[in-house]
């Protein structure tokens, strides 16, 4: 395979991953701010910003965070590279680039929600609309995956595609857990408290784990838990255990195909030393800032690494 056609494939569907979880982030804040008080919303919508990467950039045009604000500079906004609007561009320019190598459902899927998507952000979008938006972006990652796995080759094409996904997805679960956790442990006074329990249920609504949680730990919320689950249990598949032992598996069917393993294989064995066996205690004796980022940093370099092995750049 061509580099030029890897490189749209992975970043076809890290950028579709990415404009899902920046929409799941987007109705997690939602949701908070609108059961609190102007100052406390307020602060709700700055950590939003703050956890999409995106607060130089807003800060730059905007001097407060009301919600409609955020939610139209996070979806639509001409002033922002890193919108929704421009990431479901990139999906479907990388499907373009990639046209080939994708089943005529997965483009259809792909086409039909860029369409659908600018017409919705054509306008600015109001209270009453910003729900409708952030569930036609949900939804049209699930048709595009759907499409994906019903109708696409296990080849060449079918491996980059899932390995930009799951480097995608625990960047943002990683992202969205290091950021919040930070933000909602200032005093150990507020763990258990009932703003601290609706904060963490906020945090398995960003990375749409909120189901699966309470029916594993029978609505139990608190931090440990939690972070145990979002990062070491692998029968979650936005955890970072699972998101690595499936990025690891199509690192191997790539290796295999191509008769070689390159460093990108290598630094998918290291990485796994790192999670295979630690424990929750562990990662918080170690301090869970310094576990993320560690995993962060290890995650962009397998990402660099598949670039520079299969001879694409981004």
């Amino acid at each position: 395979m061509l580099g030029r056609t890897a490189n749209g494939m992975f970043w076809m569907f890290r950028y579709l991953e990415r404009a899902e979880n920046t929409a799941r982030l987007l109705e997690a804040g939602l949701r908070m701010a609108l059961t609190r008080d102007t100052a406390t919303a307020e602060e709700e919508w700055r950590s939003v910003i703050a956890t999409s990467g995106q607060r130089a950039a807003y800060e730059a045009s905007h001097e407060d965070y009301t919600g409609q604000q955020v939610w139209n500079f996070i979806l639509r906004d001409r002033d922002n590279p890193a919108s929704v609007r421009e990431m479901f561009g990139a999906v479907r320019t990388n499907a373009r680039m990639a046209r080939t190598n994708i089943s005529s459902e997965v483009w259809g899927a792909v086409n039909e929600n860029w369409m659908a998507l600018e017409d919705a952000l054509r306008r600015p979008v109001g209270q009453n609309s910003v729900g409708d938006v952030v569930a036609m972006i949900r939804r049209a990652g699930t048709l595009v995956h759907g499409a994906v796995e019903g109708s696409m080759l296990r080849n060449e094409a079918y491996h980059f595609a899932r390995a930009g996904t799951f480097i995608e997805r625990a960047e943002s679960t990683a992202r969205i857990l290091d950021m919040k956790y930070y933000l909602l442990l200032p005093t150990l006074g507020h763990v258990g408290s009932r703003i601290d329990s609706g904060q963490w249920e906020q945090v398995l609504r960003s990375v749409a784990g909120a189901s699966a949680y309470t029916w594993l730990h029978a609505g139990r919320i608190e931090a440990r838990g939690i972070v145990e689950f979002l990062v070491l249990d692998d029968r979650f598949p936005r955890s970072l255990a699972f998101c690595r032992s499936a990025l690891r598996d199509q690192l191997a069917a790539l290796a295999r195909i191509h008769g070689r393993e390159g460093e990108c294989n290598s630094l998918m064995r290291e990485a796994d030393m790192e999670i295979a066996d630690i424990t929750v205690d562990q990662i918080f004796d170690q301090g869970l800032h310094d576990f993320l980022l560690s995993f962060m940093h290890s995650n962009v370099a397998i990402s660099t690494a598949i670039a520079s092995d299969y001879r694409f750049h981004h």
